[in-house]
């Protein structure tokens, strides 16, 4: 996706976030599950209308806490149903809650969401894609590439000569810790 580089410069909403999140590293569960669900919520959409909605789903998931949208029952269901400030799909809605109770799963056996990526890394990404199916619902390849490309496990967010992709190369990403070869199939 380096054209992406080119393409969100100046721009509203991808500019902002081509500059401050794309491929750089989160360390914080909620927002590494808020990036898992924005990654779900896209599915069919364009990523602008999730950078537009951003904000809303966020209020709207409660920071996304994966121990508050856990315990979500059918009042909050209805209550996002209902919601015209995010996207109103049952599937993906119910695929968030269950994910949020996966990711609590996860926490109690490696500490964090984070730690659990960092254990299963460095993989390529057809290996991610078997992983995230199993684990996580909603999860097919396009959605587990971008979620590992923009949370800093798999390359490919931005051009070299990028000035986003040298902010990045500081960080030194996960993707960037191992040998390249690994994601080459």
């Amino acid at each position: 996706m380096n054209w992406y580089c080119d393409a969100a410069s100046g721009h509203e909403f991808h500019g902002p976030y081509h500059d401050n999140e794309y491929g750089f590293p989160i360390q914080s569960d909620n927002k590494l599950f808020e990036r898992l669900c924005l990654e779900i919520m896209q599915a069919g959409l364009s990523w602008l209308t999730i950078l537009k909605k951003k904000d809303n789903f966020i209020a709207a998931f409660e920071g996304f806490d994966p121990d508050v949208v856990s315990a979500y029952t059918e009042p909050d269901i209805s209550r996002l149903l209902n919601d015209a400030g995010i996207i109103r799909n049952k599937l993906k809605i119910a695929a968030i809650i269950e994910n949020a109770k996966r990711i609590k799963q996860i926490q109690v056996d490696y500490g964090s969401f984070g730690n659990w990526l960092d254990h299963n890394h460095p993989k390529p990404k057809s290996e991610w894609v078997k992983l995230f199916k199993k684990t996580f619902k909603f999860t097919g390849g396009e959605i587990t590439g971008e979620f590992l490309m923009s949370t800093g496990y798999l390359p490919g967010t931005h051009r070299d000569d990028c000035p986003t992709y040298i902010e990045i190369e500081k960080l030194n990403p996960a993707w960037m810790q191992v040998d390249q070869t690994i994601f080459k199939e």
